[in-house]
């Protein structure tokens, strides 16, 4: 089997490469991925990547007609989720900017007359469906806005001040406003609020057909809530429930099947930036997988929040870029391409503002295509439970060496993580062992030796 892979990396096919190279020792694995009767994660999501589209900005007309006319595209990029951010009505109180925050919800039941109506919400899922795609929605569960139904028609559901004023969001951490004043604070000690916002929530699986829901602030969000949510959420049908947050609870108890992975993403930031290493990477990753016992993260370069407050993947990660989108592909964990990133996108959106991506060249499209034709089609790579957890081979604090090996698939992945050529020594000559091999710029290969040019990086497969 050989997948072509554009100029700018390679990947090598070889048959035994993991007895071939120059094994630490005292080998560092991870026996966290172990056969069960009974699988946490949805069968159908077990080799899925997940696409995040923000309808706002990703056409010109920022419609759901108009987004339909990339489906096909996206499917044939590898694409199994689709996460839509949020499409309810925005509400106009308080808003920020000219058109407002997708988060700030005014009906928890509608859809923003501005990407369609929901007659145009179902055929655009319906043909998600048609394409063997599945579909979650972005939910806001945490506040709403300043004009959403429920503050007319239930007050009490809102936390308020003394002085008995709904208030905004506050900070845990700090007891100060997060400073998202264009939302209300829901309060979470009233019964009658949480088992609105469940049936509310089942009325998208059971009368507008989506597949499951990322829900927005999750840690902000109490526990409990999430354990009878969730439980009743997935009685409903064969859902997905994604976390933004980084809650061990949360997935090993309150029912979440994914959450962010934002602790390596900040340490990949780093690593770009020369202050980080390898090291640092194989030490998050050990602490990570003592904490969490079901589940896995969603691993990424980028996302709207990053995209729009903290930069785009050139401006964070420079020339180390792709390496990077190359570790979020084959590490452990679901992948999450951006929409816009197959462009590229080098410009950050505007938030509350119309902002239109401008696809044109697609020029890294075949790039994500292949990393995510090389996940579906290695077993190794797969989701939680369903793949393999990753072993490191060398302890060279530079490097990210690392294999994925479950029944007779084993998937190599080999990453400078500096801006300075690495040289890797092999045990013996693997010419021979070699099936394929596909030379580019960011590596190169001899008899005892793999050269690689900074941010380099070669994946290999049996």
């Amino acid at each position: 089997m050989m997948i072509k892979i554009n100029h700018l990396y390679q990947l090598l096919f070889i048959s035994i490469f993991l007895t071939a190279c120059e094994v630490n020792n005292d080998k560092q694995e991870i026996d966290s991925h172990v056969d069960s009767e009974e699988t946490y994660i949805p069968e159908w999501a077990k080799d899925a990547s997940i696409y995040e589209v923000n309808m706002r900005q990703f056409t010109e007309e920022g419609t759901f007609e108009a987004f339909s006319n990339h489906l096909q595209r996206i499917k044939d990029m590898g694409i199994e989720i689709i996460w839509l951010m949020p499409i309810h009505p925005i509400s106009k109180e308080k808003r920020k900017g000219t058109l407002g925050s997708p988060y700030a919800v005014a009906d928890y039941k509608a859809v923003n007359p501005e990407y369609g109506t929901l007659e145009d919400f179902d055929a655009m899922v319906n043909k998600i469906h048609d394409l063997g795609m599945k579909v979650i929605i972005d939910w806001v569960p945490n506040h709403t806005g300043w004009d959403n139904v429920w503050i007319e028609e239930h007050p009490e559901w809102y936390t308020k001040n003394d002085e008995g004023e709904i208030i905004d969001p506050i900070d845990y951490n700090t007891g100060e406003s997060w400073g998202w004043t264009d939302v209300a604070d829901l309060n979470y000690d009233n019964p009658e609020m949480r088992a609105e916002m469940i049936e509310t929530l089942k009325w998208w699986i059971n009368e507008r057909n989506i597949d499951g829901f990322r829900m927005d602030v999750a840690h902000g969000v109490p526990d409990d809530f999430w354990k009878a949510a969730n439980e009743e959420l997935k009685k409903q049908g064969d859902i997905f429930l994604l976390a933004e947050g980084e809650v061990p609870k949360q997935r090993n108890e309150g029912g979440f099947h994914a959450d962010y992975g934002w602790s390596v993403h900040h340490l990949l930031n780093e690593v770009a930036q020369g202050e980080k290493n390898a090291d640092d990477i194989w030490a998050y990753y050990m602490e990570d997988t003592s904490k969490f016992e079901k589940g896995y993260h969603m691993m990424f370069t980028s996302n709207h929040d990053e995209n729009t407050w903290a930069g785009t993947v050139f401006d964070r990660m420079g020339d180390a870029h792709k390496a990077m989108a190359v570790f979020t592909a084959t590490f452990d964990g679901m992948p999450l391409i951006y929409g816009g990133q197959e462009e590229p996108l080098r410009k950050q959106l505007e938030f509350f503002e119309k902002d239109n991506i401008g696809f044109e060249n697609y020029a890294y499209q075949d790039f994500y295509t292949d990393l995510l034709k090389l996940k579906k089609e290695n077993a190794a790579l797969w989701n939680g439970e369903y793949g393999a957890a990753p072993t490191r081979i060398s302890n060279d604090p530079d490097v990210l060496f690392f294999y994925r090996e479950k029944d007779e698939n084993r998937v190599t992945v080999c990453i400078n993580f500096t801006n300075s050529k690495k040289t890797i020594s092999l045990a013996e000559d693997i010419r021979s062992q070699m099936n394929e091999i596909e030379m580019s710029e960011s590596a190169d290969l001899s008899e005892n030796e793999i050269v690689l040019n900074p941010w380099g990086y070669i994946i290999s497969t049996n």
